[in-house]
């Protein structure tokens, strides 16, 4: 079964199969923030997605960065490994990418394990 969660037109910010949970890409909540609070406030918005889903960071299987300059690669990854919680990183790729809109600075895609209780 394949569970969809706040489904629109073009996708859906969680979808849930087989315990496994994909959580859309995820942006800051202000872009006209820096590197750090867009990232910070990008985590913090994924965070809310994993509770949402039933999971959680320590549960975090992928994650995918996109940075529009790799300039800010060092400040970004001070906030994302702050974040992470010691001994749960997930396997992670980032890539410099254009973004949907120029303020943007960062982005994240997110799979996480379902938190069976």
């Amino acid at each position: 079964m394949i569970e969809r969660q706040d489904t629109k037109q073009r996708m859906s910010r969680i979808v849930k199969h087989n315990g496994t949970i994909y959580l859309c890409g995820q942006v800051c909540k202000d872009a006209d923030a820096g590197i750090a609070e867009q990232t910070a406030t990008m985590l913090e918005k994924v965070d809310e997605l994993l509770v949402q889903a039933g999971s959680d960071r320590n549960h975090m299987l992928s994650a995918t960065v996109y940075l529009r300059d790799m300039k800010d690669f060092a400040a970004m990854n001070e906030v994302w490994d702050a974040w992470v919680p010691e001994g749960y990183a997930p396997a992670r790729a980032c890539v410099e990418a254009r973004m949907a809109r120029p303020e943007l600075l960062v982005e994240v895609s997110v799979i996480a394990a379902e938190v069976v209780s």
